[in-house]
């Protein structure tokens, strides 16, 4: 009988490990500020669904993103490399013929090497990575598509027109209806494709315009919040809140397919709110177009029942760059070597087997060096063109209100250096794309 046994583990094993490859669920908001949720204190916008999501996994409480502003962030999602590796430091002008705006070909996606291990793959949603045909979702690996190209939309009540805002929503490359309200929509595409992929492993990015503006909810949902002053914040908590609703529909259909336990779920915004405006980053300095805390700083949620822990806080710094690597190892897809990748597998921290910290250091710059920061542990540094180094302990003074540059010498000069030596990887904007009018996407 011992000479068997081998034989029908080879045989049965290569089986069970392929059946129970998880899902990968990535969800990302459009311009949330930090505070602007339930599990981040929020008392005026309640956020019942995110706020489910958060209790049934790890609220990570020093979540960034790689960039203080949309297509950027989005760059670095999809490759797992800091965006300024490839020159994707700006915002894409929305150019369907000009090949340079947008997301550079030579890069390989996340949904290319899942497809090639098998996964189905899936993108609703907001693209904002090139407008030209070669740079479209369903030419970099995504099977299923519905969502708009470019960089923000309208959300009810347009004419369709090749013009950014108005263009058509597009299903596979090919020009689709235009919705009772693009938000719900966005959810109901999502528990669709849930629906309809319940047997091999997938990978959906849902990636929601809201909050962004222009804010235009539904009047039922906008009578909601009636008891908000500010008529500003009154719109854009009810964008939050239909967007928390399609939050939860995808959800649901998580559960209704059976599919909860076996689906890992990232929740993030793509930078910080914009200010002013009817967002709050609070108790966070600054917003979006900023490396600030207010800029990169997100709510950030990582969900896993019965593999990850649940109504928990992870404190140590994780990053947007880790959906990529965290993607392959559970997919079983080694990390590419040809070239340099920034993230990391998160799970094996995250469920506490590994207690150093994810990042040791993580980087920020935008505008090819008008603004660097660097976080290491506890420090953060912050140096703006033409200033003097900034140096905040995030320990005690999350807010970066109290400069400690001139009494912490020796840790300016260390992150000094460290931030030099990373800034020598990089390469200057490979297009000027919105430089300069940020505010606009």
């Amino acid at each position: 009988m011992k000479s068997i046994i081998p034989l029908i583990a080879a045989l049965v094993l290569p089986a069970l490990s392929a059946d129970t490859k998880p899902n990968i669920l990535v969800i990302l908001s459009d311009d949330q500020g930090y505070a602007d949720v339930g599990f981040n204190g929020s008392k005026d916008i309640p956020t019942p669904h995110l706020d489910a999501l958060a209790k049934s996994g790890l609220r990570c409480t020093s979540g960034y993103v790689t960039h203080p502003f949309c297509s950027p962030t989005r760059a670095a999602l999809m490759t797992g490399r800091y965006q300024q590796r490839f020159g994707h430091e700006n915002n894409p002008v929305y150019k369907p013929n000009d090949a340079t705006e947008g997301l550079p070909l030579t890069e390989k996606l996340l949904p290319q090497s899942l497809t090639e291990a098998g996964w189905q793959t899936g993108w609703i949603g907001k693209w904002h990575l090139g407008a030209t045909p070669a740079h479209a979702p369903w030419k970099r690996g995504f099977a299923e598509c519905f969502g708009f190209i470019g960089g923000g939309h309208q959300f009810i009540n347009w004419q369709p027109k090749n013009e950014e805002y108005n263009i058509s929503l597009v299903r596979d490359g090919q020009p689709s209806d235009v919705p009772e309200h693009l938000t719900a929509r966005f959810g109901t595409e999502a528990a669709a494709f849930i629906g309809r992929h319940t047997d091999a492993p997938w990978f959906l990015y849902l990636a929601f315009n809201a909050p962004h503006s222009p804010q235009q909810p539904t009047p039922e949902e906008l009578a909601k919040f009636s008891g908000i002053q500010d008529p500003q914040r009154r719109k854009y908590a009810a964008q939050i809140s239909l967007m928390d609703q399609a939050i939860g529909q995808t959800i649901e259909k998580l559960d209704a397919t059976g599919q909860r336990q076996r689906t890992l779920v990232f929740f993030f915004t793509d930078n910080g709110g914009p200010l002013p405006s009817a967002c709050s980053n609070a108790p966070l300095r600054g917003g979006k177009g900023q490396v600030y805390e207010g800029g990169v700083r997100v709510p950030f949620v990582v969900s896993w029942p019965g593999t990850l822990p649940a109504g928990k806080d992870f404190a140590a710094p994780v990053s947007s760059l880790d959906v990529y690597a965290t993607s392959l190892a559970l997919a079983g897809v080694p990390m590419p070597t040809d070239v340099p990748h920034d993230g990391v597998n998160l799970i094996p921290y995250l469920k506490g087997e590994n207690t150093n910290a994810p990042h040791p250091q993580l980087f920020w710059r935008t505008g090819g060096g008008l603004a660097h920061a660097i976080r290491e542990g506890n420090w953060k540094l912050v140096r703006l063109k033409d200033k003097p180094a900034e140096l905040y302990d995030l320990a005690v003074d999350i807010g970066e209100a109290l400069d400690l540059a001139t009494t912490k010498p020796e840790v300016v000069t260390h992150l000094v250096a460290a931030l030099d030596a990373w800034n020598k990887e990089l390469i200057p904007p490979v297009f000027s794309g919105l430089a300069g009018q940020q505010k606009a996407h």
